[in-house]
């Protein structure tokens, strides 16, 4: 396919939203679940100590740690009705409304193939949830977290990617605020946090 037609097709996925694909995937869930993301990640990124050693590595371990567990307290808790967890692994699966849905860091544009591997019983719920195994078959859907050098949230993008190469049926940008992505009061919190994260620790977006 040329340029154009691949434009087109990028085109197309953009114009898709949500909860065409499925109702559950309602604009105010997906941005329940995005809130529940950045605040983890701002979470990490506020007790990062860089001068005992932390760095992005550590700091992206930990923070989808808290995010993930932000997600299954808000669960547990019966915060939201509607979320719940598939699977409690570092695979990690949560669910809104029955649906399977994953998060990761990166770029939304450049999923890796370790975000593009699904667990058989991700596969199984969504087969489930959508009624129809062909129209499930190689469907996932993800929230792609961007951020920047200093491990901020910049953007969270709801995605259903297909097959091996991943591509998207579907790339929404959530809308948040500034207040959601921004890192709580802390010691450690802003510009202490910069020099151990120099530029080449982590991508800066074009």
């Amino acid at each position: 396919m040329d340029e154009t037609g691949n434009d087109a097709g990028r085109d197309a996925a953009r114009a898709k939203l949500p909860w065409e694909l499925h109702p559950a995937l309602t604009e105010e869930r997906l941005a329940a679940c995005a809130r529940l993301l950045a605040r983890g990640r701002a979470d990490a990124v506020a007790h990062a100590d860089p001068w005992m050693g932390d760095d992005a590595w550590s700091i992206g371990c930990r923070a989808y740690s808290f995010s993930r567990n932000r997600l299954r307290q808000a669960a547990e808790g019966g915060r939201y009705r509607w979320l719940g967890v598939l699977d409690a692994t570092h695979h990690f699966v949560f669910l809104i409304e029955g649906v399977p849905v994953r998060f990761f860091r990166g770029d939304a544009e450049e999923p890796s193939k370790r975000t593009l591997r699904q667990q058989e019983s991700e596969a199984q719920q969504l087969a489930l949830a959508l009624g129809d195994a062909d129209r499930a078959e190689g469907l996932m859907f993800c929230l792609a977290v961007e951020t920047g050098e200093g491990g901020e949230v910049t953007r969270v993008v709801f995605l259903a990617l297909r097959g091996e190469d991943g591509a998207a049926e579907c790339f929404w940008p959530v809308p948040l605020d500034h207040a959601d992505v921004s890192a709580p009061p802390g010691r450690n919190a802003g510009a202490a946090l910069t020099p151990p994260l120099a530029a080449g620790t982590m991508r800066r977006r074009g």
